[in-house]
């Protein structure tokens, strides 16, 4: 073979190869941890929050090692069991809505979610409690549809308590909306689980947690 045709033949394979790259990086699904932008790009049963593939907290896979906990049973403050009151599709998926939480004690079992109540952050639209947004220095939270209440706990403290024993006071200025999303108003995210607490950076850093995980189990209390 000539010179010349021991070229082009280098060359057909170089081309064939940087014209598959692309799909098959498209097509590459990240594991835990792994890098995301969309539901598609996380592999199995994991989700894609802040950027990384994590576990489900609406599945409560426990795949990563960072378990979300089944919605403990009870009543929105008034007893009985709390039963999904429909469901709403999201492009692909479906979520269970709900409007009301599990009762609230001195120790309620809760996932920990990271929210940006920041203009331009996370959460979309201001806080539903004053109409306003919150810097990421201000410790707050919003509550699940049912814990909200209303907005009747709109503006009091509770009290979140982790894992490592660290605990802080946060306000309470917006609902974790249990029913509704998907849309604008909800900044494209599917409904809260009803036993959410989502936290800004402060909380997470008041209680020494790492916002790139995004998930944790922890417990609160009326102050």
């Amino acid at each position: 073979m000539t010179l010349i045709s021991n070229l082009v033949f280098l060359s057909s394979i170089f081309l064939f190869n940087v014209m598959n790259i692309p799909f098959l990086i498209t097509n590459a699904q990240s594991s835990c941890n792994g890098p995301c932008k969309t539901l598609n790009d996380c592999s199995g049963q994991l989700i894609c929050i802040h950027g990384k593939c994590n576990d489900d907290p609406d599945v409560g896979t426990h795949t990563c090692n960072n378990p979300s906990p089944s919605p403990p049973s009870g009543g929105g403050g008034g007893g009985g069991n709390c039963q999904s009151s429909g469901t709403l599709q999201c492009k692909t998926k479906t979520y269970p809505q709900y409007r009301c939480s599990p009762p609230v004690s001195s120790s309620t079992q809760a996932v920990l979610t990271f929210n940006d109540f920041s203009e331009g952050g996370d959460g979309g639209g201001p806080s539903e409690c004053d109409n306003r947004y919150h810097d990421n220095s201000e410790r707050v939270v919003a509550l699940s549809t049912g814990w909200y209440k209303g907005g009747s706990r709109c503006g009091k403290m509770i009290r979140i308590t982790a894992r490592n024993g660290k605990s802080t006071t946060a306000k309470v200025v917006d609902e974790c909306d249990s029913v509704n999303g998907c849309d604008a108003e909800h900044a494209g995210q599917p409904p809260c689980h009803n036993n959410i607490v989502d936290g800004s950076v402060a909380v997470w850093n008041a209680l020494g947690l790492n916002t790139d995980v995004g998930v944790e189990q922890v417990t609160w209390s009326m102050t």
